[in-house]
This record gives structure tokens, sequence and C-alpha cells, in this order.
């Protein structure tokens, strides 16, 4: 009685590592195809985020030279009319009756001119920065263009390489969630850990040449005979990965 509990436990584990290596080779077939992709979707959203942050940049560029042409047309229109006062208090100059006028109008006259003066060293200010703007906006919107250019050539590698492979990556999305549905919620988590820790993604390994399959140290002969007995779910001191036996993946393959 206590042989075939025995034997029962014994095989529960082997069908866990069985489970854990099939999941594992369908990850690393959805691993492959992302690999593919590259840094693609990472320059995509960057480029996207920079094409905004450039619009931004030439919409309050064009923004401000805007106010400063209103500046301009403000500045001159007042030119014009401290001008016409000028006019119009000199003509009042002829028909004073006293001293009194004459210096109040004198007075209005000469502040006029220095409204002038100050308006039209305002202008001069305003006409450079429109000068200097307008160069900023300029080169804002080349860069806008050409950031456009880029995204637009990205996303178009991006998307052919994802109509390439999304038919296979759905259906080993699929694969992987129905494997996953038959390994326990613990030992699945551990897996993910694991995957999630390693460059590679690899979370379950062979032994190959007396050494972990992940990492390459060598594995002691004892822990070598518990690997391939399929009695225990063992990691690598070293890495952390779950070993299994080559015969597990032998198996495996074939199917």
């Amino acid at each position: 009685m206590c042989a075939k509990i025995k034997e029962k436990i014994d095989a529960s584990i082997e069908g866990k590592l069985r489970a854990l290596y099939e999941l594992q080779i369908i990850d690393s077939k959805i691993d492959r195809i992302r690999t593919i992709r590259g840094e693609l979707p990472l320059e995509v959203q960057d480029l996207e985020d920079s094409v905004a942050g450039l619009e931004t940049r030439v919409n309050n560029l064009s923004q401000e030279l805007k106010e400063l042409e209103e500046q301009v047309l403000d500045k001159t229109q007042g030119i014009k009319d401290f001008k016409a006062n000028i006019k119009k208090y000199e003509a009042q100059q002829d028909k004073v009756r006293n001293n009194r006028e004459y210096d109040a109008i004198t007075k209005e006259i000469e502040f006029q001119n220095l409204e002038i003066q100050l308006a039209e060293k305002r202008l001069k200010e305003y006409k450079l920065a429109i000068e200097q703007k307008s160069e900023i906006v300029q080169k804002s919107e080349y860069d806008f263009s050409e950031r456009k250019k880029d995204l637009k050539l990205k996303k178009s590698e991006l998307e052919e390489i994802i109509a390439e492979t999304e038919k296979d990556e759905k259906e080993l999305m699929t694969a992987s969630e129905h494997s996953s549905q038959s390994i326990d919620d613990r030992l699945l988590s551990a897996y993910k850990r694991i995957r999630s820790n390693t460059r590679n993604g690899l979370a379950v390994v062979p032994v190959e040449r007396d050494a972990c399959g992940g990492c390459f140290n060598k594995i002691p002969p004892q822990k070598q005979l518990d690997i391939k007995m399929n009695k225990k779910i063992l990691v690598c001191e070293h890495c952390g990965r779950i070993m299994v036996d080559s015969a597990i993946i032998s198996t495996e393959t074939e199917a």
C-alpha cells in the first residue's frame, strides 16, 4: 500500500516537471517572437513622445511669435498716433493766448516725442525677437517634420513584424495559458518569479554534461541522481533555476 502511494507521489512530481518544461518551451517561443521585434515598440513610443513634445513646442513658439507680431503692430500704430498728436499740438501752438499755454503744449509735444522714441526702441526689440523666434520656429518645425517621418517608418516596420508574428503569438499565448492551468498556483508563481529574474527567461533548464543548463555550473553526482529520479523539484544552488532530466526533454521534444 505504501509503495503504491509513493509511486503516485513520484508520478505527480514527474508530471509537474513535464508540465513546467512544456510551459517553458511555449514561453520561450513567445520570447523569441518578441525578440524579433527588438526595441521597436520602445522606439515607437519614444518617437511618439518626441513628436508630441515637438508639436507642443512648435505651437507654443508660434503663439509667442504671433504675440510679438501683434506687439509690433500695436507699437507701429502707437507711433502713428503720437505723430498725429504732435501735429495737433503744433497747430494749437499757433493759437495760444499766453506763454503758459504755449509751455504746456510744448511739454505735451516733448512727451509725445519721448513716447515715440520709447516705442521705436521697443519696436526694434520686438523685430529682433521675431527674427530670432522665427529661426527657432523654423528649426522646430523641421525637427517635428523629420520626427514624424521617423515615426511613420518605425510604425510601418513594427506593424509589418506584428502582422507576420501576431497569429503565432496569439496561438502560443493561448497554449501558454492552457498549459499554466495544469500547474498548481504556488509552483506557477515560482516559475514566473524565476523567469522574471533571468535575462533569457529560462526558469526550467535541462542538465547538460553534468551541469546546469542555465548557468553551466557543475551539479554534484547525488543531486544529478535525484534529478534523474524525478522525485523532487530541485533548483540550481547557483542560479535558482528549476532543473529537469534529459529524459523529460526527449519526451517533450518528440511530442
